[in-house]
């Protein structure tokens, strides 16, 4: 029997809004050439770079957190994936379009440049979702919600991000369900728990429900009704088993 690789630490930023439609998430579809789930439609973010991990933070006036490299890295990578960027201070269409542009240094030294320090306390704590053991590139991925930052619009880079959109989760499950999409495992389970939620406000108590969070390891199993995934009952999840054969682990 194989070893499992051992996962990579990574950071995901479920963006949300309240809509007349109800409550809405943030989506990317990933590029089709990428190695890691090629095409799939996920929420913004990705594995942790050094600079996360050492960056001077008792020289800010950030709040310190066990899991602060992972927020660093969720706002990071949303904002090189998709523009939108969560910082405290005055954001404006100019300045956004400056960051995006400007490169050398770390990401951190470019906001502080212009003013701007991350949001770090905007983000709450979701899930910690660890990619399956047969799965040949593995992450070990602390999920983020927040509320969207203002009048800001989204930029896909073009290059992991080939498209943005707002949806309710309802609605991006049912494109998957008809095939118009490809959901990964965790992203399908997330946003049916996120189904459940009304509003902004709904999500964020959702998610205060289940701290401190259990690391997630979906599991393969024999059942009843065939081959299928399992979690582990009781953390907020609608549905714990998932059919083997609709499961894309990426």
């Amino acid at each position: 029997m194989n070893t499992p690789v051992e996962p990579l630490s990574a950071a995901s930023l479920i963006l949300l809004r309240d809509s007349v439609d109800g409550l809405e998430v943030f989506m990317i579809q990933r590029h089709r050439d990428l190695r890691f789930a090629p095409g799939a439609t996920v929420f913004p973010g990705g594995r942790l770079d050094a600079e996360d991990s050492e960056l001077p933070w008792r020289e800010l006036s950030l709040p310190l957190t066990d899991d602060m490299p992972q927020r660093m890295a969720a706002i990071r990578e949303a904002f090189e994936e998709c523009g939108l960027l969560l910082a405290g201070g005055a954001v404006d269409s100019a300045l956004l379009d400056g960051l995006r542009t400007v490169s050398g240094g770390t990401f951190l030294d470019r906001l502080l440049a212009v003013g701007l320090e991350p949001d770090v306390a905007a983000l709450v704590p979701f899930a910690r979702w660890l990619t399956p053991e047969s799965v040949w590139r593995r992450y070990d991925t602390l999920f983020f919600l927040a509320k969207a930052p203002a009048r800001q619009t989204a930029v896909v880079d073009g290059v992991e991000a080939v498209a943005g959109f707002w949806g309710t989760p309802r609605a991006i499950l049912a494109e998957a369900e008809a095939e118009r999409l490809s959901l990964v495992f965790a992203t399908r389970m997330n946003l049916l728990r996120l189904a459940g939620c009304r509003t902004v406000r709904h999500a964020m108590e959702e998610a205060a429900r289940f701290h401190p969070l259990t690391p997630i390891l979906p599991r393969p199993a024999d059942t009843p009704e065939g081959p299928a995934l399992c979690i582990p009952d009781g953390l907020g999840y609608p549905l714990t088993r998932v059919p083997l054969e609709l499961a894309r682990l990426g």
